[in-house]
């Protein structure tokens, strides 16, 4: 309040001040010459002048104040960034003040002039620029911070959005560049080089969006011709005689195993399982007489037995595979074909519950007979947790 009865007594005394001059100067002109009085007026300009800078100032501050104050009332004081912020703007408000007042005071000093009636004027005019601007800075400040909280997360899309404009902007100015550079350069040939550009860009945007479809599962682009399998004699040779030989329907299936070093795959029905696999070892021209693997997986629809044969004699691979029933899992043993069949039947049904009918000692090699449950089952629960 005292600031402001400060100012309110100095603006009374400016306007006597300025009053006392202009009947002062009006005395001089008519007296045809300047008076000790108007000397007197020169000597105070610069006084006016500090006095304007003064009141300009301490508007500033008031006005900063006010807002400072404003703030901390509907916010609860704010944070401490908000202080710092007001605390820049009253600074900055300061500063354009003082600037206008040294502009105006460089003015006068070179004018020199024999103080006409605007000079009052420019000093009103310099005051109201000085808090004008204080007052738009203040503004642009809280209209910033209040912008700035109100929207937050909601320009996340507007930002992306702007983000892959400039992208795309940045990407044809570049092929702009590019063709225009090439067309200095080159002269004629210039377009020429606009069109490679032109194409390239168009197999780049193509390239990327075929890449986004195949990522996205939105299309599948169009399957090659695969290259035909080194194995893929052998496999219609072992088809052809199996079915001269057992008949049309002994075989579910017949693939070659991309994953598995293109071997060979025959699938045969449950009951035509241990028939496949006698003809296999004993057919002259196959002669498979080493079995080198038989393992089950669940797949929990059903389960598989996967046996690997190979012949000695003539240096080749055949896999042998049956579905049986998830439920009952139960099927033909090889014991009898191939005594190397004995172990890995046995670990099926330790560690699967696979029943192989035939065989000549089928017990459980690993968890013992007292274990329950079969821990490769998909639904295998531990009978005891702590073990």
């Amino acid at each position: 309040m005292s600031e402001e009865k400060d100012i309110q007594q100095r603006k009374k005394e400016a306007a006597e001040r300025a009053k006392q001059l202009a009947r002062e100067r009006l005395a001089a002109k008519q007296a045809g010459g300047e008076t000790e009085q108007t000397l007197e007026a020169k000597a105070d300009e610069t006084d006016d002048v500090a006095l304007a800078k003064a009141k300009a100032a301490a508007a500033a501050k008031a006005k900063a104040a006010a807002l400072a104050k404003q703030k901390a009332a509907e916010q609860g004081g704010g944070e401490g960034s908000e202080t710092d912020d007001v605390a820049l703007a009253k600074a900055k408000a300061a500063a354009a003040a003082k600037a206008k007042a040294a502009a105006l005071a460089k003015q006068k000093a070179a004018e020199q002039g024999g103080g006409e009636g605007s000079e009052t004027d420019d000093v009103a005019l310099a005051k109201a620029k000085a808090a004008a601007a204080a007052k738009a800075k203040v503004a642009a400040l809280a209209k910033q911070k209040a912008a700035g909280q109100a929207e937050g997360a909601e320009n996340a899309a507007d930002d992306l959005a702007l983000a892959k404009q400039k992208a795309i902007a940045a990407a044809k100015a570049k092929a702009a560049a590019l063709a225009k550079q090439k067309a200095a350069e080159q002269g004629e040939g210039g377009e020429e080089d606009v069109a490679a550009a032109k194409a390239k860009a168009i197999a780049a945007a193509k390239a990327k969006a075929a890449a986004k479809a195949k990522a996205a599962g939105e299309a599948d682009a169009p399957k090659q011709a695969e290259t035909p399998s080194p194995n893929q004699p052998l496999l219609d040779k072992y088809v052809k005689v199996i079915k001269e030989h057992l008949g049309e329907e002994v075989l579910e299936d017949a693939y070659i195993n991309r994953l598995s070093k293109d071997v060979p795959t025959l699938v045969a029905k449950k009951d035509t399982y241990f028939k496949v696999a006698q003809f296999l070892k004993y057919n002259e021209q196959l002669g498979f007489d080493y079995l080198s693997e038989l393992h089950g997986t669940d797949f929990q629809t059903h389960m598989e037995v996967y046996v690997h044969l190979y012949s000695y004699k003539n240096n080749q691979a055949v896999a042998l595979k049956v579905k049986i029933d998830r439920n009952e899992p139960e099927i033909d043993s090889l014991v009898p074909l191939w005594q190397g069949a004995n172990w890995p039947e046995c670990e099926a049904y330790d560690l699967l519950g696979i029943r192989f009918n035939g065989h000549p000692n089928l017990i459980r090699i690993f968890l013992g007979e007292q274990w329950v449950g079969h821990p490769l089952r998909k639904d295998y629960v531990p009978y005891d947790m702590e073990v």
